[in-house]
C-alpha cells in the first residue's frame, strides 16, 4: 500500500473570484486530503473460488466463457450470440453457447480495430465505439460481421478516460458516452465529459448532457423510459470522497463535474466560470438520485426485464462494480441490485453478488466490467482482469 498526501494550496489551485469578478484579485485557497493507493494482489478464478460467491438463495454463478485475457464490454443478440469487445486488442469475438448448457462452446473472433470498446445491436447491426471513431456493421447468419464501415472518425480525444460505451434509447436513437480527458478540469472540448445523442448515418450528434466525468453504464428503466446513469467520482478527494454517483440523465442537464458534487460540494482545486460562485454554479446542476461508496468504480448496468429472475427484479438495475485503487480499504468487486419503486425512481442499493474479493480483502479473482442481459433470462458479466465471463442464473425450486 502506497500513502500519498496531496496539499492544495493557493499556487496549485485555481482562484476563487469574488462576486464583482470585474475586481480580478485572488483569495487564498488552501485545502488537504489523504490518498491511498491500494490495488488487491489478482488471484486465479479457480473452480473452488467461483463457487463461493455469494449471491441471493436460488441464483447460481457460473464461467460462461474463459481465457479472453481482457473482455470489457457486452452485446447480445436476439439469438443469444454473444459479442466481446477486448479494448486493448482492439477486438471483437463472438461466443456461442450452440448446446444450451450455459457455457459457450465457439469462440470466433469477428473484427478488429484500433481501441474498439462500446457495443451496441439494433436492427441485425452491431455498432461499436473506439476512441475518436465508431463502425458499424452488418450481423451474418453465422454470427460473423461484414467489414467495418466508419461512422465517425472526430470523436474526443480520450485522455484519463478512452472507454466510449454505447446504448439504444427505446426510441431507437443511440447514445454514446465521452469521459473526461482529466480526473479534474475544465476541458476544451465540449463533448468530453457528455452524452451524445447520435445519429446512426454519421450525420451528426449532439450533446445530451454535460458535467459527467465518466458515464460508462447507463440505460432506459424499462417502465417509464426514463434515462439513468452511474458517474465515476473525482479521485484524490480522499478515501470517502468523491461518492458515485447514479443520476437521472436529462436533456440539457449539467451534472457539475468538476466544480461541484454530490449535493453541491465544491471542489477548490476548479472554480466555476464566468466568477460565479459554487453555490451560485450547484444551484444550476443537477443533483444525483443515489450516491454509492466512494473509488468503487461502477462500470456496467442493465436493467432486468427478462424471464427467468423472481418477479420482484423487474425493472431494477444491477451494476458492476470494477474496484476501487484510490482508498485505503477497497471498495467494489462486486454487483450490486438498485432497488426502482413503483413511480420509477431509485431508492435503495443492495449487494447482488460479491465474494470476488479474497483473503480478507487483500486479493481479488474478479473486476467485474460489462454487464448484459442474455436471451434465456441469465446476466453475463465480463472479468477484465481474468479473463472470465460470468453467467448469474436462477434455478427455480
Amino acid at each position: 500500500m502506497h500513502l500519498l498526501r496531496h496539499t492544495l494550496t493557493a499556487a496549485a489551485l485555481a482562484t476563487t473570484l469574488t462576486a464583482a469578478a470585474q475586481n480580478d484579485y485572488q483569495k487564498s485557497v488552501k485545502a488537504s486530503y489523504d490518498g491511498h493507493i491500494f490495488k488487491p494482489e489478482q488471484v486465479d478464478p479457480t473452480d473452488a473460488r467461483v463457487a463461493q460467491l455469494k449471491a441471493p438463495p436460488g441464483f447460481k454463478i457460473t464461467k460462461f466463457a474463459d481465457k479472453l485475457e481482457k473482455p470489457r464490454m457486452l452485446a447480445v443478440a436476439p439469438n443469444g450470440d454473444v459479442y466481446v469487445s477486448n479494448r486493448d486488442k482492439g477486438t471483437v469475438t463472438l461466443l456461442r453457447d450452440t448446446n444450451k448448457d450455459g457455457r459457450a462452446d465457439q469462440t470466433k473472433q469477428v473484427a478488429q480495430a484500433d481501441n474498439l470498446h462500446g457495443l451496441a445491436i439494433k436492427d441485425g447491426k452491431l455498432y461499436v465505439a473506439a476512441i475518436r471513431d465508431l463502425y458499424v456493421a452488418d450481423i451474418q447468419k453465422d454470427g460473423s460481421l461484414s467489414q467495418l464501415k466508419r461512422l465517425y472518425d472526430d470523436l474526443p480525444d480520450a485522455g484519463q478516460h478512452p472507454n466510449r460505451t454505447l446504448n439504444f434509447a427505446p426510441d431507437g436513437t443511440l447514445y454514446l458516452s465521452v469521459g473526461s480527458t482529466c480526473n479534474a478540469c475544465d476541458e476544451n472540448n465540449k463533448e468530453n465529459a457528455t452524452l451524445l445523442q447520435v445519429k446512426t448515418d454519421g450525420s451528426g450528434r449532439t450533446v445530451y448532457a454535460q458535467g459527467l466525468r465518466n458515464t460508462i453504464g447507463f440505460g432506459w428503466h424499462p417502465r417509464t423510459g426514463q434515462l439513468f446513469g452511474f458517474d465515476h467520482g473525482i479521485d484524490w478527494l480522499g478515501d470517502e470522497q468523491q461518492h458515485e454517483e447514479l443520476n437521472e440523465i436529462k436533456k440539457g442537464g449539467n451534472y457539475g463535474w468538476p466544480f461541484v458534487f454530490e449535493d453541491g460540494k465544491a471542489n477548490p482545486a476548479d472554480e466555476p466560470p464566468g466568477g460565479q460562485s459554487y453555490e451560485q454554479y450547484a444551484a444550476k446542476t443537477e443533483k444525483p438520485k443515489l450516491l454509492y461508496k466512494a473509488h468503487s468504480a461502477p462500470l456496467g448496468m442493465v436493467f432486468y426485464n427478462g424471464k427467468q429472475f423472481p418477479q420482484e427484479y423487474q425493472n431494477d438495475a444491477i451494476v458492476t462494480m470494477h474496484g476501487s485503487w484510490n482508498r485505503a480499504e477497497p471498495s467494489g468487486y462486486k454487483l450490486v441490485r438498485v432497488h426502482f419503486n413503483q413511480q420509477g425512481q431509485p431508492e435503495k442499493f443492495e449487494d447482488f453478488v460479491t465474494g470476488w474479493l479474497v483473503d480478507n480483502d487483500k486479493a481479488q479473482f474478479g473486476r467485474v466490467c460489462g454487464i448484459a442481459q442474455h436471451a434465456d433470462g441469465s446476466l453475463l458479466v465480463s472479468d477484465d482482469a481474468n479473463g472470465v465471463i460470468y453467467r448469474v442464473a436462477y434455478a427455480k425450486k
